[in-house]
């Protein structure tokens, strides 16, 4: 998947073996996307099918396999249905019989996730009995009764789906300050992970929403911003800057134009500003072998200077002057607690390949634990001492901008 499948709906399949899963999403999208066979667990590990799909838009529709599965390689394909459950915005369950054990684990597994599920009742063009009615009574969630194999059904799931997502938090990507006519300079290094020739994503989003909000973009690389700022007419209202280079374009643009960076703006956008934030001082914390854990939100090729795997870990240990001890976590998956719960402090990546409800179910899978979590941006800015500048656009952290100035 790339970076995009961070803007994309996520919808989880789930269900017993052979209930009509795959079934249900080619039914969904109009096309044979997804294996279907008569014989159970035809679908081992969970597939991901990246599509638009009206009313929704573009989404990414993951296919799990049969949390009924058997055996020891069974076990370990339910295991990894489950992680799959927890990049869900939105879920269905699909059933063909009478409630069981395996739809009330389902049932639970979302609730603890705060995901919202609707029940689909497949295979009414077979069916001897009703089970809508029973399905609503016990969980309390919308049923729809179709059939993958005619279409009956097929719009009302859609329609249900569009209904029942959750409302998307309207948090803009930049500082609610920015407005039309105001100049916004981005200062974009050449990304060693970006295909070539390519912005990353949280550089692509914010000169989008520069554009729509009637404001002018510029991008400069870091090497030229002094002689953008010289030669500009009017003053820009911002600056936004990649972490890595937030002490040279510090130093070199003034204290009067405001200043933040693109991990911050995605902390902000993508998880809770707040928490990020607070968190940072549990840094001060650390002492000889205590665990820091650094969590990816991607599975990408280790660079020579990578900032995750190399910077950030050198930093601090020269910031606390402590012997540390570094745990790195890649990828989208769910953190088992196992993972964290020994940690002094997690840092997290900005989440570009994430979902706002996959970030925010990690913010709150770390703070359950009472492990205190920072990303990179802001852990970064906090090291080289420009955080308190680098939040004060925003309204919701001015009181810690101000506490830390």
């Amino acid at each position: 998947m790339t970076s995009y499948s961070g803007y994309r709906t996520h919808i989880v399949i789930a269900g017993k073996r052979n209930v009509g899963k795959s079934s249900t999403i080619n039914a969904l999208v109009g096309q044979d996307v997804a294996i279907v066979s008569e014989y159970p667990g035809t679908t081992t590990d969970p597939v991901y099918k990246i599509m638009e799909l009206a009313p929704l838009g573009p989404v990414t529709i993951i296919d799990t396999p049969g949390i009924d599965d058997q055996g020891s390689i069974g076990e370990l394909r339910v295991s990894r249905a489950k992680r799959a459950f927890y990049k869900a915005d939105i879920a269905i369950l699909v059933v063909d019989d009478q409630p069981s054990e395996y739809e009330q684990f389902i049932a639970e597994q979302f609730a603890n996730m705060k995901i919202p599920y609707i029940i689909a009742v497949n295979k009414i063009d077979q069916a001897q009995q009703r089970l809508a009615d029973g399905y609503f009574e016990l969980f309390h969630v919308p049923v729809i009764e179709l059939s993958a194999k005619t279409g009956e059904g097929i719009e009302e799931l859609k329609q249900a789906v569009a209904e029942n997502l959750p409302p998307i938090d309207d948090i803009p990507y930049l500082p609610d300050g920015v407005s039309a006519g105001d100049f916004v300079v981005m200062v974009v290094p050449i990304d060693l992970g970006a295909p070539k020739g390519r912005l990353i994503m949280p550089q692509v989003v914010a000169i989008r929403e520069t554009i729509d909000r009637e404001s002018v973009a510029m991008v400069v690389k870091e090497r030229e911003l002094r002689y953008a700022l010289d030669n500009l007419a009017v003053k820009p209202k911002l600056v936004i800057t990649d972490s890595q280079a937030i002490m040279k374009v510090a130093a070199d643009v003034p204290e009067d134009i405001l200043l933040t960076t693109f991990s911050v703006l995605e902390a902000r956008h993508k998880g809770d500003l707040r928490i990020l934030t607070e968190s940072v001082a549990a840094v001060e914390d650390l002492d000889d072998g205590d665990l820091v854990v650094i969590m990816e939100g991607c599975s990408h090729r280790p660079l020579t200077e990578d900032i995750g795997r190399i910077k950030i870990p050198r930093w601090l240990t020269n910031h606390t002057g402590k012997s540390l001890q570094f745990k790195i976590i890649p990828g989208k998956e769910v953190i088992e607690p196992e993972d964290i719960e020994q940690a002094k402090v997690v840092v997290h990546c900005g989440g570009c390949t994430l979902t706002r409800a996959m970030m925010t179910r990690r913010i709150r899978s770390v703070a359950r634990l009472g492990v205190p979590i920072v990303n990179y941006g802001i852990l970064i800015s906090y090291l080289h001492g420009v955080l308190p500048r680098v939040i004060q656009p925003f309204d919701e952290v001015a009181d810690l901008a101000a506490n830390r100035n």
